[in-house]
């Protein structure tokens, strides 16, 4: 725990950039492997609102993060027993929570990004557990994210799950925990690239033409192929729009959304439009439900839609960037 105001110069948010000297200890760096890391580790940022979740050498992503709790939830955490009034999660977050939400048969709401919209969820008692992929995760016991209660849960969750383990058996860990999950639910594979300070102009350009070959799926579907034969085809193409369910108020141009047959995306977002440049958030899911796939390595899974995502946006075209500012 730093218990310096300025976080000992370091930057405050919980993440496996920022986050260096507990991943090392975690053994989840190459640089300086530990021996017998502990068996579970977690972060908070300045005011405890963001929260990552580690297991020994092994990292939860925030959306598995929200979609586990949420399955787990009855049971393991009290508050809970009586049931889930509802789940949601910002646009840009993995589906794996649709995934439970489906199979629990709970209400499930897919809000843009900003954390007032689960707010007015919470309020009007839709929902009981919220989350998104930049590491905030809340309930509705507060209005606001809450990166110690992730943490609290995630440690109810493993209590209950050891409950029943003797002195001489092993112990479930958060890796079992995500791997039952996946087994159970499936694996959303997921990363985030950020290309920052983008020329505005130019980031405007290449948001109109992902709104404009939306326009004919089979023309998308024929570009994908000409890229990755092997990829699924896209058999929904939007402009994200969220009408509120409490207040009505309505929020357009939210991100563009490519869903794909076999329940993977690819969603674009655009933020910071000023003088300084723009930035563009690309995010990119695969879905596997093949038990026998869900350990492949992150970065092949997600290899071809990646080399799809790239192609379809003409990133380097509109934006002379080669490769992303940031990897998450």
């Amino acid at each position: 725990m730093c218990s310096q105001e300025d976080f000992g110069g370091g930057h405050p948010d919980p993440n496996l950039t920022y986050a260096k000297e507990l991943v090392a200890r975690m053994g989840l760096s190459k640089a300086a492997p530990v021996s017998e890391p502990p068996e579970f580790g977690a972060a908070a940022d300045g005011d405890a609102d963001r929260n990552m979740i580690l297991g020994k050498r092994f990292f939860v992503t925030p959306s598995d993060s929200v979609a586990i709790i949420a399955a787990n939830a009855i049971g393991s955490i009290p508050y809970f027993n009586s049931g889930l009034k509802g789940v949601a999660r910002s646009m840009p977050t993995s589906a794996a929570l649709d995934v439970v939400a489906k199979n629990l048969n709970l209400k499930f709401f897919e809000v843009p990004t900003g954390w007032k919209f689960f707010g007015n969820l919470m309020d009007a008692g839709l929902c009981s557990v919220c989350g998104e992929e930049s590491f905030g995760t809340g309930s509705d016991h507060i209005r606001e994210k809450d990166g110690i209660w992730a943490v609290l849960a995630w440690l109810s969750i493993l209590a209950h799950r050891n409950k029943n383990v003797s002195t001489d058996s092993k112990l479930v860990t958060v890796e079992d925990v995500v791997r039952q999950h996946w087994a159970t639910y499936g694996r959303h594979f997921y990363t985030r690239y950020d290309y920052e300070n983008v020329d505005a102009d130019a980031a405007k350009e290449l948001m109109a033409h992902l709104v404009n070959v939306q326009s004919s799926l089979p023309e998308v579907n024929k570009l994908i192929k000409q890229v990755r034969p092997d990829v699924a085809d896209v058999e929904k193409a939007d402009e994200f729009e969220y009408k509120d369910p409490v207040d009505g108020s309505i929020s357009s141009h939210q991100g563009i959304r490519y869903l794909f047959q076999d329940g993977s995306r690819l969603v674009f977002r655009l933020s910071g439009t000023g003088s300084e440049g723009a930035t563009i958030r690309l995010y990119i899911e695969q879905y596997q439900s093949d038990s026998t796939k869900i350990g492949t390595e992150a970065q092949d899974a997600l290899a071809p839609l990646v080399k799809v995502a790239l192609s379809l946006s003409k990133m380097q075209e509109f934006t002379g960037r080669s490769s992303p500012t940031v990897i998450t």
